[in-house]
Formats: C-alpha cells, structure tokens, sequence
C-alpha cells in the first residue's frame, strides 16, 4: 500500500495497478562498476561519475527558467552539474550528500560539465540496498524521486513473488529465457548489465509476441461468421490492363503484383499493404487488384485523402482501367447532388465496377451490390474507425493498403502485424538524377538561381512554406521550452510538425500568401506565380493544379498540400523553405513531386538552424535518395515511445521494444503467432489460456485490479 499522495504521484506515471507498477521499467542504470573520476572523464563521451556535492544553487537566469547547478566533488578535480527545469533538486540533493550522475561531458567557461545528467543520490540507506555495481533508474516525477519508486517497486516484486509465468515453456526452452518472475527481478535490480540484458530479451520478446498474436486476431475477425471471396486474377480484364500499359512493369512491381493477386485468389480476405517509396509505381500495381475485382463480378472502392489525388487516380488510374474494361466513376465532396444521386444509385445497381474518391466514399449513400476489394490509398490518413467503415461496406471484402510513408520491415511487422506485405523500393525512372542540397538562409539565392534557369528551360518549380505557426519566434521559445522541459526529464526532444488544418492554421496560410506575393513580385516578377493551400476550396485548389499542370502557371508556392499524389512531370525545381521545420519523411514526400518525368531535377532544403542535431538530420536527404534509408536512420534518432507511439492502435502496450535493435526478435515474434494460431486461432488450449488474457491485458482495454 502507498499513501494517497504518493499514488497521486505514481498516476501520473501511468501507474495505477500492481501490473502497470510491474512494467514501470528503469529508463537507464547507472553501473558503479565503471565509475570515471572527474579527472579521468573524457571530454565528449559518456560516463558515470561518483563524488560528494560541494555546493547546490537555484538561479533564475530569466523570469520563466529555473535552473539548479551543482558543483560535485570527487578528491580529483571538480564537476559543474547543470539541471534546467528540475527546482525539486533542491529539496532532494544536499550539500555533502553522495551522488553518482550519468551523462555526457563537456567543457566550458574552464569546468567540466554535465548538462542535465541522471543524478542519484547513492548514500541513501532506507530502499534497497545500493551496495551492488548497478543502480536502476526509474522514470520519476517531482513529486515521488527515483529513489521512492524504487521502494514502491521493490515491495510490488515481493507481492508478486511467485506468479504464473504465461508465456508456454516450449517457447521459453527454445529462446532459453528466463522465467516471467526472473526477469521482473533483473530488469528492475540487476546484479550486472549482462543480467539487465537478458531480463529485457526475455520481456521484449513477451511483448512482441503479445503484439502480434492481438494484430492478427484482429485482423481474423473482420472476417468471422462471413464469406470472403476468392477472386479471379487471370481474367480478362487483368489481361487487358496489362496489355494497355504503357510502359513494361519492373521486376519489383511483378512481384508485388503476384503477390496481391494470389492473397486475393485465396479463400480467405486479404488483409496486405503495399509500401512504396515515392514514385515507384504503387498505383499501376494496384490497378491489376482493382481489374481482378472486375473479372470476378465484384466491385471495388479506392479511397484517397484528398480531392487533388483522388481526381489524378481517376484520370490516370481510371483512363487505364476503362481501356481495360472496367467501369470507373469519381465521387467527391465537391460532387454536384445531381450527379452523386447518378453515381451512387448505378453503384448500388452493380452498374460502376470501381469507384475513386474521398472520404465521401464513406457515406451511408455509398451502398454496393457487391464488393469485394477496398483499396485505401495513404492508408496512415485515414482513422481505423475510418477504414472500418469502408470495410463494413461489403461482406469481408479484400483490403489492400497504399503507403508512399517508407517504413522498415521490422517496424511494420510491429504496427501492422496482422497484414501481409509487399515492397517497393526503386522508381522506375532510376536514370533520371535528382539532387539534394542543404542551404543555409544566407545562400537562399542559390536556390533561386536554380529554379530562374529552369524556367528558362521552360520547366517549373515548387517553393514549400512551412506550417510555422503564428511567428517565427514564438514558436522557436516555445519549442525551445520543450526541448529543456525533454533535457530535464532525460529524453530526446523531437519537434512534430503539424498536419494542415490543425493548430494555428490562419497564420500558416498568411505565410504562404505573402511568400507567393513576395516572389511574383521580386524574384520571378517575368513568370506566373500562384500559390495553393489547405484553406482553399476543392474547387479552387483543383483549378490552380489544372493551371500549373497545363503550363500557365510556371511557379507553385504551396503548404504540404502537394505532399501526397501531385504528378506534374514538368516541374524540376523544389525549393523548401525551413526544412528543418519538418520530418524527414515528410521532406522525402515532397521531394518526391518533381524528377517525375524524364528531366533531371534538383531539391534545395533551406535552413536558419543553427543546432548540430537540425544540420545532420538535413544532410541524411544529401547522402540519399532512398526512402527506406532515410527512416531507418530517422528511427535511430528516435526513443521506442516516439517510434511507436500511443496513436498507433495497440502499440501502447509496448514498453521496452526498440524498433532498430530489436530486428530478429520481431521477424521471430511474428512467425512465432502465425505458428500459434494456425493450431490454435482463439488460444484456447490450456498452454495458452493464461497467454490469451496477457494479450487482452495488454492490448484490447481489459483490466483488472490490483
């Protein structure tokens, strides 16, 4: 039991039962065993230092910061300790108290320093013993230190002491893993680090496999108690979208092609995504699913995120597909009522074979006779509840996902374990260059002289805003706050940028208006500028896009609207301003609207940061072209938590997994549930009733108390 306060303390952790207390995992160690002395510290590297605390401070530097720093003690030399946003230090550390800190060192104003390091007073006697070589450290609050959540976690162990282990012991023998309760043990108070690791093989492992036995349970269940179809794939349509093609297909579109349709020729629903980088052809490859549906007397609904996109796959896609036979219509919000009136009811006669749109496709009015393949295009727009929906419009229709968002296979097999995957990693066009570089703002004009002579040629250019909020500089303090609010709790801070239409969207737009004034005005004052964002109506943005694709228009300032599905093969140039203001893979996106054709293009990422951590992550884009690369290395920079994230549907029961390390125990994971449920699909069996209700626990919302 723990007083009222501190359970007030440990809900804000997260903790509320013995087992969320159970897996309030240490988030580092310190390990006395390898201890540096202030004089032997390296400058630059990462060590644990143990010495006696000389002197505390509190000091304000300004109205909103407060900073605490220490001056630590050792008989060899002395190290400043500096702690921003941490004023409960002065409560917990005192002059003469010994401490170990853990964290990189530095050199400055003639100390050695440590900013924002752990700190552990290490001569506390009233926890457990910290007489071993490894101290845990578990995530804390002001209110309980991690010394108390030592305490509270210890006495939870000894409640625990003794409990099922789970997981079948055929598994455990083959992974030699230790027992369920062994693991708790070690991972919170190891007597070594080798015995933290394999704590956390065994647990990570646990995980993974509860992860993947609820992904594909819940994908099974879409199609319980209905009949899926088992589609045609060599018919005559498929043959004739084939024959209609103009360009022959790349070994890599082959095979994904193969794939989909023997998913879709079993007698079981398809549930697969097809990723793809930018540019590789995700499209056409989707078009020999949407062909079979056809040939099979089924109907299919392919549903994009917006209208820009959704009308280029009716004009390209469907233009392709009639020639092939099958019946294609448009419906979008901005669809008169007349004409949707017309489109829906010859969709539920079974007149239209597919049908493209928005999400107006998920209107109660859109009723097929028959369908039998969903395609959803940038799938990761779209809600669960949202694809759902679409799902819930046929009888255990086949599902097939579109994601130009380049995701390693381990981190798919994590977030989408109950789906079968095809890759896409080379564009067709590989012969046509596409350079990046990274400009400082003061070599802006280089970008410009760029874009200038590719007007010249007759081509055209892309400027990209950012979505920078209301100033500049407010968003620099504020972001800035949360970086040392991130330094101060131990954590990497990684700004997200916002998705268009969310935040201070008015000032966004602002922006875009005066850089699109600005550069009509200055720069290129001989050429049409036009600018297009997310605040505009369908109909306006689809008329900008018709101008700039037919050559009136020669330069589109634009918000990342033009992220996804913008082909203009004309444009060459693409000029982002503040690109340290986005993800990488949202840059990878935009670059990939121009070197769609056949002319080389180029991409300038401008830049005012300053910040080491900004500059490096731009120059990954330099170094390569290659999706898959750019978020594998994106993924190293990243804490599990900012990798999975609590908005993914089931990845919050995730604690210890690192994505970019823990490769092989997902690939084993995975095949390890398939395996399982093939013998037995409910878990039923008496070996893996107690595995079965871990998994609710930890993934479908079932509690308990305790």
């Amino acid at each position: 039991m723990v007083s009222p306060a501190r359970a007030k303390a440990l809900e804000k952790l997260g903790v509320r039962t013995l087992r969320d207390l159970l897996t309030h995992f240490p988030r580092s160690y310190l390990d006395l065993s390898q201890v540096e002395t202030c004089a032997s510290a390296r400058i630059g590297e990462t060590c644990t230092i143990r010495g006696t605390v000389h002197e505390i401070k509190l000091k304000k530097p300004r109205y909103n910061l407060k900073l605490v720093e220490i001056a630590l003690v050792d008989g060899t030399g002395i190290l400043m300790v500096t702690a921003f946003r941490q004023p409960w230090l002065m409560d917990q550390v005192k002059a003469g108290d010994e401490v170990a800190v853990s964290g990189k060192v530095t050199f400055d104003y003639g100390y050695k320093r440590m900013t924002n390091p752990f700190i552990e007073v290490v001569g506390e006697q009233d926890g457990p013993s910290m007489a071993g070589a490894v101290v845990p450290v578990h995530p804390a609050t002001e209110k309980l230190s991690a010394a108390w959540v030592r305490r509270i976690v210890a006495n939870g162990l000894e409640e625990a002491d003794g409990a099922f282990d789970p997981l079948p012991l055929g598994l455990r023998l083959r992974y030699r893993l230790m027992s369920r309760n062994a693991a708790l043990h070690a991972i919170h108070f190891p007597r070594t680090m080798d015995e933290a690791a394999e704590a956390r093989r065994r647990l990570v492992y646990e995980e993974l496999l509860y992860l993947e036995l609820f992904l594909m349970q819940e994908g099974a269940e879409r199609a319980r108690g209905a009949t899926p179809t088992a589609h045609v794939v060599d018919g005559r349509r498929v043959g004739a979208f084939a024959t209609g093609l103009p360009f022959a297909l790349t070994g890599e579109q082959e095979r994904a092609r193969d794939e989909i349709l023997a998913a879709m020729a079993a007698s079981s629903a398809m549930n697969h995504m097809l990723l793809g980088d930018v540019g590789t052809g995700k499209t056409v490859v989707a078009g020999f699913a949407l062909a079979a549906a056809a040939d099979t007397g089924g109907q299919a609904l392919l549903l994009a995120p917006t209208e820009v996109l959704a009308r280029q796959h009716a004009e390209g896609l469907g233009s392709l597909l009639a020639a092939a036979g099958v019946s294609c219509e448009l419906l979008t919000g901005s669809t008169p009522a007349a004409e949707r009136a017309s489109i829906t009811g010859r969709f539920a006669a079974g007149e239209v074979d597919v049908l493209i749109g928005t999400h107006a496709l998920l209107s109660d009015d859109v009723q097929p006779a028959r369908l039998t393949l969903a395609v959803i295009d940038e799938q990761q727009r779209f809600g669960v509840d949202q694809r759902a929906r679409l799902l819930a419009k046929g009888e255990a229709p086949d599902a097939l996902y579109l994601t130009a968002t380049p995701i390693p296979r381990t981190l798919a097999l994590a977030l989408y374990g109950n789906l079968t995957l095809s890759y896409l990693k080379h564009r067709p066009h590989d012969a046509v260059s596409r350079s990046t570089r990274v400009l400082p703002k003061e070599l802006q004009g280089e970008a410009f002289d760029a874009a200038r002579a590719a007007l010249a040629r007759g081509e055209q250019v892309y400027v990209v805003c950012p979505l920078v909020g209301k100033s500049t500089a407010e968003r620099d303090e504020k972001a800035a706050g949360k970086a040392s609010d991130a330094d101060a709790a131990g954590e990497e801070y990684h700004p997200v940028v916002a998705i268009e239409g969310e935040g201070d969207f008015d000032d966004d737009v602002t922006a875009a208006t005066k850089e699109a004034a600005m550069l009509q005005a200055t720069t290129f004052a001989d050429y049409t500028v036009e600018l297009m964002h997310g605040g505009m109506g369908a109909d306006a943005k689809r008329a900008v896009m018709e101008r700039f694709r037919d050559g009136e228009v020669q330069v589109l300032v634009a918000t990342t609207v033009i992220e996804v599905g913008v082909d203009v093969p004309n444009a060459t140039v693409m000029i982002v301003q503040d690109a340290d203001r986005f993800g990488l893979a949202q840059l990878h996106q935009l670059r990939g609207r121009v070197g769609r054709g056949t002319k080389a293009a180029e991409v300038f990422l401008v830049s005012a940061s300053t910040r080491d951590e900004s500059l490096a992550r731009l120059a990954a884009m330099e170094t390569t072209d290659d999706g898959f690369e750019l978020a594998a290395y994106d993924l190293s920079l990243r804490r599990e938590g900012d990798i999975l994230g609590n908005r993914q549907h089931g990845a919050s029961g995730l604690k210890l997994v690192n994505i970019m390390r823990d490769g092989a125990v997902i690939e084993a994971a995975h095949a390890d549930a398939a395996a399982l449920l093939d013998v037995d699909p409910c878990l039923e069996e008496p070996d893996h009733r107690a595995m079965a209700r871990e998994v609710r626990l930890a993934f479908a919302g079932e509690t308990v108390g305790g």
